[in-house]
């Protein structure tokens, strides 16, 4: 492995450290945010503290620290060509940092978190690359077999992540152009690593994958518009907002993916194994 074991917390802090830093400094105080209540479908409750105004926006991101303590618990392939448990411990790390870096912005409508929240999602979704190229032996050769040739690459990619951040300072729709890519990025990694490695029950993961991905962007999107058109049934208002689902939808794409990727991990190492 090109990383050591236990190593997967230690990259994820340093990374989310770099961020906070930045982030907290007033570097990027010009990034355009929404902040403020009336960005949200949900009302706020004037009787409950900050930290749950919005309970339903709020408590829904104790679903990331739950899926990442999950995937935390779940074994890897091991060591070998799938790469052992840094990568799925690696993208588990990220998911369940990011649940309370959400709940702060919710419940402070900081600049600072909001900017936070925005430039976190990124190395996320940046990381599916990094997990393909590693299983599919894109650098350096070897058919995915590791060495540590691969960190300067995931390190590229990752730092490139980060960096693609500064379109939110050049341009109020900065941040969506950048998480744009970093989807369709995403999207086909996956879609070469299924044609590679996949299978049947693969595919099954990457299509709900996607489905959960849509349902989070459309439903994040339209989450004030649907409150309007909400026929009085409270699933669309009141507390239960087009944000709200979007996050559980979140919810289903990271789990998905993890299923996807750990998936092809197996399938990579039984392949190994039979050479």
């Amino acid at each position: 492995m090109w990383a050591p074991e236990g190593s997967a917390c230690l990259h994820v802090l340093l990374l989310f450290g770099v961020c906070v830093a930045v982030s907290c400094s007033g570097l990027m105080d010009g990034v355009w945010t929404e902040l403020g209540y009336e960005h949200y479908a949900e009302r706020p409750r004037a009787w409950l503290p900050p930290l749950l105004a919005m309970p339903a926006n709020s408590l829904v991101n104790l679903g990331y620290v739950a899926v990442g303590a999950l995937w935390l618990r779940q074994k890897g392939p091991g060591p070998g060509a799938g790469g052992g448990d840094y990568h799925k411990d690696a993208f588990a790390w990220m998911v369940l940092a990011y649940g309370p870096v959400q709940w702060a912005r919710i419940a402070s409508q900081a600049q600072w978190a909001a900017v936070l929240d925005q430039w976190l999602t990124l190395p996320i979704f940046a990381w599916v690359p990094v997990w393909v190229s590693y299983l599919l032996g894109v650098e350096g050769g070897g058919g995915g077999g590791g060495g540590r040739s691969r960190f300067p690459g995931a390190l590229l990619v990752e730092a490139a992540s980060l960096a693609s951040y500064g379109l939110a300072l050049t341009h109020r729709r900065g941040f969506e152009l950048a998480l744009g890519l970093h989807i369709a990025a995403a999207l086909l990694a996956g879609l070469v690593a299924q044609r590679r490695l996949g299978d049947a029950v693969s595919r099954r993961h990457l299509l709900l994958a996607l489905a959960s991905c849509f349902g989070f962007v459309a439903l994040k999107l339209l989450d004030l518009p649907l409150a309007r058109l909400d026929p009085g049934l409270g699933l669309l208002s009141g507390p239960l907002t087009g944000h709200f689902w979007s996050k559980l939808c979140d919810l289903l794409q990271i789990h998905y993916t993890l299923c996807f990727m750990q998936h092809l991990s197996l399938r990579k190492q039984t392949e190994h194994k039979q050479r």
